[in-house]
């Protein structure tokens, strides 16, 4: 079992490597543009995606708690490799949609069944053999890194490729796809316990965790926001960069760049908190994207480019600080439920405001728009990081107390 478990790990880490080894991101919307999609079409297939996966999140999530881990995982990997391999003959608007919809349908059932797995691996080693015990949140920090290096080494293939055909992108991803559904295939499922309690009672007790304990609501609210930025500027960046008249070859090693950053700043996120302490973290993940918003629409040229980084950057370090703080507190049972749902109310609002956000650039530009988020972010992150500083602060003045009232009845018991 003590192996079994250790491949599963190796084997997660392989099969988010070949996931997030998305050849087609760096050129897509230029990929799209060449079949007639204006920008505003572009991100309503966005938003069609997002709304496959909030139509599938929790359920799929709840699927993965009930059903099986490595099940739903083979599920959503097989129809991830299909949506890949219909993108190869695309041509329509219609054709993304349908190609954004099975995506959709696959990226839900494998949106937090594999970090959930991961979790269920690392604790049932860990209390079986100490010799492999280890921190389960460093495995989100690893993953976080790979994903960052795999985009870099798909980024700086999509360029090379893109100097014959674009069309080579399309094959090239599609067998990629096909990797990441045979190693799903080579998954064990990790003993935990498995609710035997009705639907309903699943249900409410999954809202009882998220309501009752306020810090894993104000960490989910934190997830969201901070996923909406790195988001919003990731569909943004492409139209910015053709802006700012850089050549679609050079895209992939820009975007290859980003990547590295992402990677980089995960690998070191626990030791940046360790070392700033989670309030500077905190100011600092805030400032940045809203900076970086201004200084792109304001500025441009190469200084806004490299503000570009930014996104990136921030995103290496919230997505390691804020899921490990919100996966630590949850039970296995309900682990994949309660990530879906975080997912789930990041796809919602990118639902309505994608087409939006679509239709600024269209009609006013990417500048304008830019300056728009910028409105919007700056006031929605100070409401969140107030309200999960209030927490941390609540949570670490009863630990102070209950560490006080521990050494008073530890000296009673010595006298």
């Amino acid at each position: 079992m003590n192996s079994a478990l250790q491949k599963n790990i190796n084997t997660i880490y392989w099969m988010s490597f070949f996931q997030c080894a998305m050849i087609v991101t760096a050129v897509f919307v230029p990929l799209l543009q060449r079949h007639g999609l204006t920008m505003s079409q572009i991100l309503q297939t966005q938003a069609l995606f997002a709304f496959v996966i909030a139509g599938f999140e929790v359920p799929s999530g709840y699927l993965a708690d009930l059903w099986g881990r490595k099940n739903t995982i083979i599920g959503g990997q097989f129809i991830i490799a299909v949506a890949f391999i219909l993108l190869v003959s695309a041509d329509s608007f219609f054709d993304f949609l349908f190609y954004e919809a099975l995506m959709g349908l696959g990226m839900s059932l494998c949106s937090g069944a594999d970090l959930a797995l991961i979790y269920d691996s690392q604790i049932a080693l860990n209390s079986i053999d100490e010799s492999h015990a280890e921190n389960p949140g460093k495995h989100i920090s690893r993953l976080v890194s790979l994903e960052g290096w795999a985009g870099a080494i798909s980024a700086i293939l999509a360029s090379v490729l893109t100097l014959w055909s674009l069309d080579w992108i399309l094959w090239a991803q599609a067998l990629i796809a096909c990797l990441a559904f045979y190693c799903s295939l080579h998954l064990v499922e990790a003993p935990r316990e498995t609710s035997v309690l009705g639907h309903k009672e699943n249900f409410r007790k999954v809202a009882a965790s998220m309501i009752s304990n306020r810090l894993i609501l104000w960490v989910s609210l934190g997830i969201i926001v901070f996923g909406l930025a790195a988001l919003f500027g990731f569909w943004l960046m492409q139209t910015y960069w053709e802006a700012q008249g850089v050549p679609i070859a050079w895209f992939g090693f820009i975007w290859a760049l980003h990547c590295v950053v992402r990677a980089i700043t995960a690998h070191y996120a626990h030791r940046l908190e360790e070392l700033l302490g989670w309030r500077r973290i905190f100011v600092f993940t805030a400032a940045l994207p809203f900076i970086a918003y201004l200084i792109m629409a304001l500025v441009g040229g190469p200084i806004g480019i490299l503000f570009g980084l930014a996104f990136p950057l921030c995103r290496g370090l919230n997505m390691v600080i804020f899921y490990d703080a919100l996966n630590k507190r949850l039970d296995a049972e309900f682990r994949a439920t309660v990530n879906s749902l975080v997912s789930l109310g990041m796809r919602s609002i990118f639902i309505v405001m994608g087409p939006i956000l679509g239709f600024l650039v269209d009609s006013y530009g990417v500048n304008i728009s830019l300056l728009v988020l910028a409105g919007w972010f700056l006031p929605t992150v100070i409401f969140v990081l107030f309200g999960l500083s209030k927490q941390i602060k609540a949570k670490e003045e009863n630990e102070n107390e209950k560490n006080k009232s521990d050494e008073i009845e530890s000296l009673l018991y010595e006298q």
